[in-house]
């Protein structure tokens, strides 16, 4: 069900100056944050629940926080 509504509202996920940074540093990455999270929260084997005002994105080897009334990538950490 969170899973839907995160991909029904995929045009509206995004983050911030310091959340692109923070995202890459988090997870070891050089590519557009933003985008490789939508990959991975595209990915058939991704699950979600939500807690609070946030949707935890848990897929593959890392954990995606998103904010679930504007949809803004918060952070993401390996596990």
């Amino acid at each position: 069900m969170h899973k839907k509504t995160l991909i029904e509202n995929i045009d509206k996920i995004h983050t911030t100056e310091m959340g692109i940074g923070r995202i890459q540093r988090n997870l070891g990455i050089s590519e557009e944050p933003v985008s490789y999270c939508i990959s991975k929260l595209r990915k058939k084997d991704s699950k979600v629940r939500k807690e609070g005002k946030n949707y935890y994105v848990e897929v593959d080897t890392c954990i995606i926080t998103i904010n679930s009334s504007s949809f803004t990538i918060i952070t993401a950490h390996k596990i």
